[in-house]
């Protein structure tokens, strides 16, 4: 089916934490109801997180989410409707080991937590490092060892002095060759496999749903958003966004907790 005229696009692309979810962790009904607007005018909303699998399940479940979500960062792409994996990226533990390695001696000790692959894989946290996410599940780790005895498809790193951006900088100087290090929220910044965005999971997704780049809206908040912006045809970027995604982003809404993807889309859906 084809969008009718008052709406341009096809896809609707929408991040979770500090996007389409407000700081309480609830998407608020002016939203739900654009999304539903948007979609009867036959575009096709789909997440694109960095949270995995197991972490993005309640609140497609919430949604009433059927389709394809992009998950930890495109490494997954999740069918919510199935309830399975369609794919499953990897991290290489040698090669993620060795980055860590010489990371450290550039900057010293890092904090680490680790996200294991998998539908019910579980977020592995070690001493030290601060969980930013509230509630959701993780498992506190005696022996750092213990992150590396199954497939991982991220890491996730901490330092004690350097903020997130400059850890991420140091990251991306010192082993860029290895892996790709970004920003993915406050606190959070990530190892993953390298070439791996949202970009690319979410060119795999488009692909299933027979749509294009050109006929794709992205909402975002964060550096990890960058890919997902250069892909799409527009990409919008939250008031409450990273100063780094709104140097690349079509146009600002307003922020996550002010209703900004529905203020985007009922303007769009006017025409």
């Amino acid at each position: 089916m084809s969008p009718a005229p008052s709406f341009p696009y096809r896809l609707v692309a929408t991040d979770l934490d500090g996007t389409l979810l407000r700081s309480d962790g609830t998407v608020s009904r002016r939203t739900r109801e654009a999304l539903a607007a948007a979609t009867a005018a036959g575009a096709t909303h789909i997440v694109v997180t960095g949270r995995s699998a197991p972490w993005t399940r309640p609140i497609l479940d919430d949604l009433g989410y059927k389709g394809i979500a992009v998950c930890a960062q495109g490494a997954q792409l999740y069918h919510a409707g199935e309830r399975r994996l369609l794919t499953s990226l990897t991290l290489d533990r040698q090669l993620a080991g060795l980055a860590l390695a010489k990371l450290e001696a550039e900057v010293g000790p890092l904090h680490l937590a680790a996200s294991r692959d998998g539908l019910d894989g579980e977020v592995l946290v070690s001493a030290g490092y601060a969980v930013h996410d509230g509630p959701l599940p993780h498992v506190a780790l005696s022996d750092p060892a213990e992150i590396w005895a199954a497939p991982l498809n991220k890491i996730y790193i901490q330092h004690p002095t350097l903020d997130d951006d400059a850890l991420a900088k140091a990251g991306k100087e010192t082993v860029g060759g290895l892996v790709d290090v970004v920003v993915a929220g406050p606190g959070i910044v990530e190892i993953l496999p390298l070439g791996l965005t949202k970009a690319t999971g979410l060119s795999l997704a488009s692909r299933r749903l027979g749509v294009r780049a050109a006929d794709t809206i992205a909402f975002g908040d964060m550096p990890n958003d960058i890919p997902m912006f250069g892909w799409a045809a527009r990409g919008v970027a939250m008031a409450n966004a990273h100063p780094g995604l709104k140097a690349v982003a079509t146009d600002v809404t307003a922020a996550n907790d002010e209703d900004g993807i529905a203020l985007t889309l009922e303007a769009l859906l006017r025409g």
